[in-house]
């Protein structure tokens, strides 16, 4: 969702979740610098790009 960038209200809606879920979720992964915010637009990291390929791998 966040590899070209998306704003947070994008995630909120493609997610189904409430602003307030998404930013834990989100604060959580910039802690894990799997995604990082830039300019009002969240982006995933080379290290969340891994993350996202193993889950897939392991259909999480």
């Amino acid at each position: 969702m966040a590899i070209n960038g998306a704003k947070k209200t994008h995630i909120v809606c493609e997610a189904n979740v409430n602003f307030n879920i998404a930013s834990e979720y989100l604060e959580m992964l910039s802690k894990k610098e799997l995604i990082r915010h830039e300019n009002g637009f969240f982006i995933t990291t080379d290290k969340g790009k891994v993350f996202q390929e193993i889950a897939k791998e392991l259909k999480l």
